[in-house]
């Protein structure tokens, strides 16, 4: 099992999960919808998160999917602040959730140490300035942009084509001077996926473990949840669960959620389970 380096930390994963919390910035995000805009309630909430046992603190000024334009200098404002604050105030690891290379440097220099970048790295200059500041980088498959629709995706093998783009942005990252242990890889549940690739994806997360680097597994509230269950985004807290349980039990190290103690109580559970065997 490869070990994690973030900033001058380095993590055994060869039982133990870290836990990424979410922490937006976004009026719109899909879950929260704007809960933690506010910069007030922004600190609240990332006090409650580090208090549940947060391992990483993932800020994001942008979602996702689509919407409204948030141009560069909103994007700044949004996000560089509150991550010089969390560095302040917690002894946590900050993670910063853009697809700029502008938006990743400001942040590095705030005191983030990884970049967690849905667009497998689109911007060509993401790279150069994670090696500059010697953070670790988030690879994630996507099929076409962030915030495009892509709303029938085809693949011929989805887990063949997703672990090959996977190791083409490893290996990017790699040649780019930024050393495998601060590399991450994302299958990246939702994005240009359909509800059953997403979960052949997810069942077959030791395909994607096997590629060298720690996998992200990221399927906190996701559609795909909803749509396999029929289910609201409030009523896919237990589905959440049980995807990073079985995202763990096949190899996923790092589980990017919303409900961070109740996914620091089955990954203990699991570091248990797999330091008994």
């Amino acid at each position: 099992m490869p070990k994690l380096a973030l900033g001058n930390r380095s993590y055994d994963l060869t039982h133990r999960a870290l836990v990424m919390a979410i922490l937006n910035r976004t009026p719109d995000s899909f879950y929260d919808h704007g809960l933690t805009f506010e910069l007030d309630a922004f600190w609240r909430r990332a006090e409650q998160l580090v208090a549940e046992g947060a391992d990483i603190l993932d800020v994001g000024g942008v979602k996702a999917g689509p919407g409204p334009e948030v141009t560069e200098a909103e994007e700044l404002d949004r996000v560089v602040e509150p991550i010089a604050g969390l560095v302040e105030r917690f002894d946590v690891p900050v993670s910063v959730d853009t697809w700029r290379a502008s938006v990743a440097k400001a942040a590095y220099d705030a005191g983030a140490v990884l970049g967690n970048d849905i667009s497998g790295f689109g911007d060509p200059a993401y790279l150069e300035v994670a090696a500059a500041a010697g953070a670790s980088v988030v690879a994630t498959h996507i099929r076409v942009a962030p915030r495009v629709p892509d709303p029938e995706p085809t693949y011929g093998d989805v887990v063949a084509e997703v672990s090959a783009f996977l190791e083409d942005r490893a290996a990017r990252a790699r040649a780019a001077g930024i050393e495998p242990a601060r590399i991450v890889v994302d299958a990246g549940f939702d994005l240009g996926k359909t509800a059953l690739q997403s979960l052949e994806l997810l069942r077959r997360s030791e395909s994607l473990a096997a590629l060298g680097h720690p996998l992200l597994l990221s399927a906190s509230n996701k559609t795909f949840l909803g749509r396999t269950l029929d289910l609201d985004i409030d009523e896919r807290r237990e589905a959440s669960l049980a995807a990073c349980a079985l995202g763990m039990a096949r190899g996923a190290r790092v589980l990017r959620v919303h409900d961070v103690a109740g996914t620091v109580r089955v990954r203990d559970v699991m570091a248990a389970i797999s330091e008994a065997a």
